[in-house]
């Protein structure tokens, strides 16, 4: 695509330009920090070591590797041209609107889905502790506070994600220190446990092939949450720097919250233990170490991470949403803004991820099942949109603001054709399982409708600017206004 003949609202899409910078960098650091560390962490992982045994720390490894490369092809985007649409921008520049369209709605759809799916978990808990309260009051208490803050100046989501994910971040680096101390024998009241629980009871890969599959399967779609990064950089004091900053420190923090704490867990607590499945890994390994109190402390830590991923996603939702009307991509009224806030687009979000919480009650045996259904893979299209558009982009970057590539993909395009060949090949791993392949066909069936729509409103937008008559003659900014 020559540059003459990209939409020019994408590089200059006025919500970034009037949204409020009110994220300090340290907003920025920390947000990127606890992007890596969520309940899919905490909680998820344990299916995964129930499946892989000690080979867990390979799948987290290969699937940490694929990520980085993303992050890597998104942050060169990104500090070259800061969004608030993020990959939905990029996308639309290098491929095309229909597929900035369909990226990004995939991805709102997604965010809010998994804030339903957060508000139940958090409730949950507290229902754990308070038996005699219904679930349905913690999650409307939870969506009003979270909605309440995105509703505000910016730098109030920032406040809550800063020091959330600075629990978290606490939380994590303790248990990996007391997980050292234990594997090495200085703890008091332990033993070091030498290799037993990596090598014995079926070895290190103790379910075969078939068993570091499915670990690494789940490990995929643990990773979920870096992206938002990307979304409040546009939002930051200096976008370009903080993306770049971000993006840099992805390996090491990749590689020390997530393969590190698998390994320290399975080096300690033997694979097979039901708690760690029943109770989470984590839990599992402090009770094995025998900490007093431990299931309640990472009930807590959990609860964390659970409201900070609410509010996060309201806010990635809400600021999507926002980029897609801005560039006509969606209703004109969910762009509108009050105080640097697109305001209508926050409660929307919101009340699309409530509505979610109330399919769950309502019906949890066949509509929710759907929605998770229809989500499940969306994560590996946006990862896609964004290794395809790198591909495209950089070559034009290059030869026309090669100042602008202050983040560089490495051995490009060499490790992106790399990247997208290990998308295919999750891809072929979750059509041969019968319980990833009825998700792969609802995300298809989402992604193909909402690729059809985006096409069709190009073409139409297209055939406007032409000047052929289209609805009675309507121009294009009637289009975007009535979305």
């Amino acid at each position: 695509m020559s540059r003459t003949s990209a939409p020019a609202p994408v590089d200059a899409a006025p919500v970034d330009s009037s949204l409020a910078h009110g994220l300090k960098q340290r907003h920025l650091s920390m947000i990127a920090l606890g992007g890596v560390i969520g309940a899919g962490l905490f909680v998820g992982s344990g299916a995964g070591i129930a499946a892989a045994g000690p080979s867990i720390v390979i799948a987290y490894a290969i699937s940490g590797l694929l990520v980085m490369l993303v992050m890597r092809m998104l942050g060169e985007m990104s500090a070259a041209n800061p969004a608030s649409g993020s990959f939905s921008v990029h996308a639309e520049r290098a491929i095309g609107p229909w597929a900035g369209f369909t990226a990004g709605w995939a991805f709102w759809f997604l965010l809010c889905v998994a804030v339903g799916l957060e508000g139940i978990g958090a409730a949950k808990i507290m229902t754990g502790w308070m038996p005699d309260t219904p679930e349905w009051a913690w999650v409307a208490l939870f969506m009003l506070v979270f909605c309440g803050t995105n509703l505000a100046a910016v730098k109030n989501f920032g406040e809550f994600e800063f020091w959330f994910a600075a629990l978290k971040v606490g939380a994590i680096v303790l248990f990996l220190g007391i997980g050292v101390l234990a594997i090495v024998g200085v703890l008091p009241g332990t033993d070091a446990p030498g290799t037993a629980n990596l090598t014995g009871d079926g070895g290190f890969m103790p379910n075969g092939t078939e068993g570091l599959v499915i670990g690494l399967l789940a490990s995929v779609f643990a990773y979920g949450g870096l992206e938002t990064v990307t979304i409040a950089a546009a939002e930051s004091e200096h976008p370009v720097q903080g993306v770049a900053k971000a993006v840099r420190t992805a390996m090491w923090r990749i590689a020390l919250f997530y393969i590190g704490s698998m390994a320290v867990i399975v080096t300690l607590v033997p694979w097979d233990d039901k708690t760690v499945v029943d109770k989470g890994p984590y839990v599992a390994t402090l009770n094995h170490l025998g900490i007093d109190g431990a299931g309640q402390i990472m009930n807590v830590v959990v609860l964390v991470a659970l409201l900070s991923a609410m509010n996060a996603n309201i806010y990635g939702a809400s600021r999507m949403a926002g980029s897609l009307v801005a560039r006509g991509q969606g209703p004109k009224a969910l762009g509108k803004l009050s105080g640097g806030v697109p305001r209508i687009a926050v409660l929307t979000s919101s009340v699309f991820g409530f509505g979610c919480v109330l399919l769950s009650y309502w019906r949890p045996d066949d509509v929710f099942i759907y929605l998770l259904n229809t989500i499940g893979a969306i994560i590996l299209v946006v990862w896609i949109f964004i290794a395809v558009s790198q591909l495209l982009l950089r070559r034009r970057t290059e030869r026309e603001a090669p100042e602008k590539l202050v983040v560089k993909m490495w051995a490009y395009p060499v490790l992106t054709w790399v990247a997208l060949l290990g998308m295919v090949g999750i891809f072929v791993l979750m059509a041969r399982d019968p319980g990833t392949r009825v998700q792969l066909y609802w995300t298809g069936g989402l992604t193909l409708v909402l690729a059809v729509v985006g096409y069709i409103r190009q073409t139409g937008k297209a055939k406007l600017q032409a000047g052929a008559p289209v609805d009675g003659g309507k121009d294009s900014s009637a289009v975007d206004a009535t979305g």
